[in-house]
């Protein structure tokens, strides 16, 4: 008898096996399958971290380059010129009406934006990127993020007075947090990632790898650790190579000739020129600050809509900008006039003042973009103004006003990064003159210096400082509010907790926590009382007290001292 198995003649042999194609596609699916898997539970190693930090910096210098692009295709449709780094020489020509409502129109879509994709009707930016990779580790807003994105490209776009590098950072960051989801990435690799996404993103807004790589360590990762030099070297060298490819290998400020120090004699100049510059970032900051206080007020009393708040100060910069056209935007063709000389004396005053009221009235109407490049535009005008003063006074041992320009360009932005290592190499970068880096130096490390006195440390330090987060404090200071009582806190029935009575008696003296709350508002009360437990409650509909748990004292200070040594770790590795 044939066996049904068998085959039959003239047959092809029936066999479960897949076929050899079938079987390496599945093969290969299940590699990847397990290879991702074994990557989210353990980590990445050395080199696929590397190999991450180039597909990050290739993404974040495409979206760098693309939001750059799209400013410069909507100023191109908005005011038709065909040479957008040349915006306000064409706005010079423009009908009064045109320059009058176009930022209006602007601000009122950016209020519809922000008003109806975020809680607060505020923009994104650099700030937020600090505080993501100081408590969130690592992540970024997305869908504020988003908003905060549309709303630079329009505000920019439309006639705001403000930088493209906050929104730019944001955006990096959101990608850097999409990929730390994505590897369930734990808080040191989440916030290496963001720095590389950072420097990319940093490194191809301004053609610069080296004050790239430096900005995202100086400023957001806030360490040197050698551990994250590499994948942020990498990164940014590759957002720096998408950069040249769409726009070239060129310097974003073109210097006539390279300035040169007359004599050393001349240092003491530009140490006096630090300290100007240091006052002038610190006005430049309060008046920001002080703005946003003020709009702020006038919005609360005259019950305006959050919607219209943009529109306003939109109304505003375009009243400013039929007179003085040179606020419009960015403000690269001031900038590089300044830094040619081809500026005389009140000129460069006036428009540094209204370069500093036009960036005041844009972000505390809550418009869009950064300050990074306003500051640059400041410096460059404010540092002219003082080497026509201080070359007439000593023409004998004076070099070029335009020296004065550069460094001031550098002091005045450093004082608001609180970052005097990134800024001088971006200024060395965007210039392509490293000839002058003595004089650009002095002015800068004195500027810094004095400016991080008279605020907290840089502008988006202060910034957070106002919404109750102390990073200029140090890791000892905001380490407590990322440490809930809840996850260090006892039960009532725990061996080491103190009796029911006095638990008892430390909620009638007020001793107590929420489990919601953090280590931040805990610390104080164990310091003000002297005690070693906080009861731990919450209360019920009816107001009676509902103890959970104790915090123990010792337990505070040892979790507190865990997070402590871990930040050391992190940051000397």
């Amino acid at each position: 008898m044939q066996d049904a198995a068998a085959p039959v003649r003239g047959q092809a042999p029936v066999t479960d096996a897949p076929a050899p194609a079938t079987g390496r596609r599945a093969t290969a699916r299940g590699w990847i399958r397990r290879s991702w898997t074994l990557l989210r539970e353990t980590g990445p190693s050395r080199v696929q971290f590397w190999f991450i930090a180039l597909v990050i910096g290739i993404a974040s210098g495409y979206a760098a380059v693309g939001f750059m692009l799209g400013i410069e295709l909507l100023q191109t449709t908005l005011y038709g010129t065909d040479d957008p780094h040349r915006l306000h020489s064409f706005a010079a020509g423009l009908p009064w009406w045109w320059v009058l409502i176009l930022p209006c129109l602007g601000g009122l879509v950016v209020g519809i934006i922000l008003t109806r994709f975020t809680p607060d009707a505020r923009v994104r930016g650099v700030a937020e990127v600090i505080e993501a990779s100081a408590v969130k580790e690592g992540r970024v807003e997305r869908r504020a993020g988003l908003a905060s994105i549309a709303a630079s490209l329009i505000t920019l776009s439309s006639g705001g007075s403000s930088g493209r590098e906050g929104p730019v950072v944001h955006m990096c960051g959101m990608i850097a947090g999409w990929v730390s989801n994505r590897l369930n990435a734990d808080g040191i690799t989440g916030r290496d990632l963001l720095g590389c996404a950072v420097a990319a993103g940093v490194a191809a807004s301004f053609n610069a790898p080296l004050a790239g790589a430096l900005f995202a360590m100086e400023v957001v990762l806030r360490h040197f650790a050698v551990h994250a030099l590499a994948p942020i070297t990498i990164a940014a060298a590759s957002g720096s190579v998408i950069s040249r490819i769409h726009f070239g290998d060129v310097t974003e400020f073109a210097l006539p000739t390279a300035g040169e120090l007359a004599f050393y004699a001349e240092l003491p100049a530009f140490i006096l020129l630090g300290l100007t510059s240091g006052l002038i970032a610190f006005a430049l900051m309060r008046s920001i600050i002080w703005t946003e206080d003020l709009a702020s007020a006038m919005q609360d009393r005259l019950r305006i809509p959050a919607l219209f708040r943009p529109a306003a100060a939109g109304l505003l910069l375009g009243a400013l900008a039929i007179f003085f056209p040179h606020i419009i935007g960015v403000g690269y063709e001031t900038t590089s006039r300044a830094l040619s000389g081809q500026l005389i004396f009140h000129e460069a005053v006036v428009f540094a003042v209204l370069k500093v009221a036009a960036v005041s009235i844009t972000m505390g109407g809550r418009m869009g973009g950064g300050v990074f490049s306003p500051a640059l535009m400041v410096g460059a005008l404010s540092g002219l103004a003082f080497g026509l003063v201080a070359t007439a006074i000593f023409p004998d041992i004076s070099g070029s006003e335009t020296l004065y320009a550069l460094a001031g360009m550098g002091a005045v932005a450093a004082g608001v990064l609180g970052a005097p290592i990134s800024t001088t190499l971006i200024v060395f970068e965007l210039t392509g003159d490293w000839q002058t880096g003595l004089a650009v130096m002095v002015a800068v490390s004195i500027s810094s210096a004095l400016s991080s006195k008279l605020v907290d440390r840089s502008f988006f330090l202060t910034q957070l400082e106002r919404r109750g987060i102390h990073l200029a404090a140090g890791p000892q200071r905001y380490l407590l509010a990322t440490i809930k009582v809840s996850g260090v806190m006892k039960s009532p029935d725990h061996p080491k907790a103190p009796s029911e009575d006095r638990i008892r008696r430390a909620v009638g003296d007020a001793l107590f926590v929420a489990p919601g709350d953090t280590l931040e508002k805990a610390m104080p009360l164990f310091e003000k009382s002297g005690a070693d437990f906080l009861a731990v409650m919450r209360l019920s509909d009816g107001d009676t007290p509902n103890v959970l748990g104790v915090l123990l004292h010792v337990d505070a200070l040892r979790v507190f001292n865990r997070a402590l040594a871990a930040t050391a770790a992190e940051e000397h590795s």
